[in-house]
């Protein structure tokens, strides 16, 4: 994926479309190559679209992707899978698998798994709708997701009815309960809290997202923990979302300087686990599946990798709980 950051100057007087401001400056892009294989467009740290209009300092990050495939294709790779109805399927999706294909992941993805599940073709892409058309058009079924190195239960359609219905059930948060677990460095000050922040993009950092105390900047996340236990300096949380931002709880658990162990973007190197991967499991979703008037519940087990490392703090520390 390429992606390139522009500074608009104080002195700028215009009002012109971010696609043809950006094609006007001497390193700038050709506005269809652009719109070709636009992936996102941040400005100062905010989400837009191609035709925002530019302002004086303005901070501009824009990624592209030059090659969209002209298929995502079907791949045999095992899935575990928790439920499976005429409507849905809910998997316990592994460690280091991509929900579905981007820039930089068109193979491997639980996309290309589920096409060869379900038996289906391969998917064409129609590039001439543009590059973020085109890009979602690799999503089929995907209603939500889990970051690649978070593992868990997530919920996928099988048709479009049931595609349509668990996207509105997701958008409204009607009685929608998703739980995760994580392991993290360090000890929060109380034992249950709510964390209520605006999130917006690290201008510094691209890969990365900051909680901000001003609501009114990015978009609201609400994240509510619960810390089960304390061993050492190592805590191990229960965390239900509210909102369902990219990083939420990657980014809230750093927030109360408790980043997730294994978390190579918003934590540091652990001495005593320093091969330890991403300590963030989603263990619990509670929603209505369609024709149903009752919500479902799901569950998985605790992962391996969690077991392991619980183990060495069993060993090494005393138990504590915390209290408010």
């Amino acid at each position: 994926m390429a992606g390139f950051s522009i500074k608009v100057p104080e002195d700028y007087s215009g009002a012109e479309r971010l696609d043809k401001y950006v094609a006007s400056l001497p390193d700038g892009m050709n506005r269809s190559k652009l719109k070709a294989g636009l992936c996102s467009i941040t400005v100062n740290g905010r989400n837009q679209k191609i035709s925002y209009k530019v302002k004086p300092r303005d901070e501009i990050y824009i990624q592209w992707e030059d090659n969209v495939p002209d298929d995502i294709e079907p791949e045999n790779i095992p899935l575990d899978i928790i439920f499976e109805n005429d409507d849905v399927l809910v998997i316990n999706k592994k460690q280091g698998m991509v929900t579905h294909p981007a820039a930089g992941n068109w193979s491997g993805t639980l996309v290309n798994a589920l096409l060869y599940y379900l038996g289906r073709q391969k998917i064409h892409q129609d590039k001439t709708s543009g590059g973020q058309e085109a890009l979602v058009r690799c999503r089929p079924g995907i209603v939500h997701r889990l970051d690649k190195d978070t593992s868990g239960i997530i919920i996928t359609a099988k048709n479009r009815d049931a595609e349509e219905f668990l996207s509105r059930e997701f958008k409204s948060h009607r009685g929608i309960v998703k739980e995760y677990i994580c392991i993290c460095q360090g000890r929060p000050q109380f034992s249950t809290g709510i964390i209520k922040t605006g999130m917006i993009r690290d201008v510094r950092d691209r890969q990365r997202f900051k909680a901000v105390e001003e609501l009114s900047q990015g978009k609201l996340a609400v994240s509510v923990y619960k810390c089960i236990a304390c061993y050492g300096d190592y805590s191990l949380m229960k965390v239900r979302i509210k909102t369902g931002r990219t990083h939420q709880i990657r980014v809230h658990m750093r927030y109360l300087n408790c980043p997730v162990l294994g978390d190579p973007i918003y934590s540091k190197g652990d001495r005593l686990f320093p091969k330890a991967t991403l300590m963030l499991h989603s263990r619990y979703l509670k929603i209505k599946l369609p024709g149903s008037n009752e919500p479902a519940v799901f569950k998985t087990e605790t992962p391996e990798r969690f077991k392991k490392v619980l183990a060495v703090l069993h060993k090494k520390y005393s138990k504590t709980i915390l209290s408010d």
